[in-house]
């Protein structure tokens, strides 16, 4: 998938879960609106992160020197693109770090008192989700947009601890998900542990598409990254995600869309 639609994929996959906790009476998650907003353009940028393993990819590209550095050591550490940056492993180790990191709390002039961990990465994942959806053409602008945010999320977003590691898991997980629907699937489930099929499975074309002969899985409905049915899948969870802000915004106004 390309940045676009995996930035889109975590947005629609945030509002998916916090929509439907509420309606099903669990209060697994119960969140406030600010959490709800921050924690979509946080689960968009978290959408992003298994790419850092590409030298050419969005994150490659937000800090000079510094954004090519921090691509190519985690490309030579994962093996290269859609290696060990693209596992369960991998999102595990993501989602630990930020759970940890949102606990991380601190007192700032003006600001007073919140939570830094998650107030600072939600800069970072912020300007990536921005500049990798195009909503602004420049990075100076998607990382002045990403301070504003995270100082919102220190002021406001008091529930940070809750929504911050799971709106990161989730990005995280929509991006492999969506890279396993191309044709160039995704790494073993078990990484580092590569199971390869047998020989007689890789005789059989359609059988070979779904488990590659180098154990990579893939339900390829989308063709090859960048292909039209993608774009048609990004429109889609695109108009999904309008109206799942939409609601939560009406909602801050008082104007509630669903019953």
């Amino acid at each position: 998938m390309m940045g676009f639609t995996h930035a889109t994929s975590g947005t629609a996959a945030w509002l998916a879960v916090t929509a439907a906790l509420p309606a099903l009476g669990t209060d697994i998650l119960p969140l406030t609106p600010a959490g709800v907003l921050a924690g979509t353009l946080v689960c968009a940028g978290a959408a992003i992160l298994p790419d850092a393993d590409h030298p050419s990819a969005t994150i490659a590209h937000s800090v000079p020197v510094v954004g090519p550095a921090v691509t190519n050591a985690i490309n030579d550490i994962s093996g290269g693109h859609r290696h060990g940056a693209h596992t369960l492993l991998a999102a595990a180790i993501v989602t630990v770090g930020a759970f940890f990191l949102g606990r991380w709390s601190a007192v700032l002039p003006l600001l007073g008192e919140g939570k830094l961990g998650p107030a600072a990465a939600t800069v970072v994942l912020i300007a990536f989700a921005l500049k990798a959806r195009e909503f602004v053409p420049s990075w100076l602008l998607a990382w002045g947009l990403g301070l504003l945010a995270g100082m919102a999320v220190f002021v406001y977003a008091s529930d940070s601890t809750i929504w911050f590691p799971l709106a990161v898991a989730l990005g995280y997980l929509a991006h492999i998900a969506g890279d396993a629907l191309t044709v160039q699937g995704i790494p073993p489930l078990l990484w580092p542990i590569s199971i390869k099929p047998p020989r007689w499975w890789r005789r059989t074309e359609l059988l070979n598409d779904v488990w590659k002969g180098n154990g990579y899985i893939a339900i390829p409905v989308l063709g090859s990254a960048g292909s039209k049915r993608e774009y048609v899948l990004a429109i889609l969870l695109g108009t999904y995600c309008c109206y799942g802000v939409g609601v939560v915004i009406f909602g801050l106004l008082g104007i509630p869309l669903v019953g």
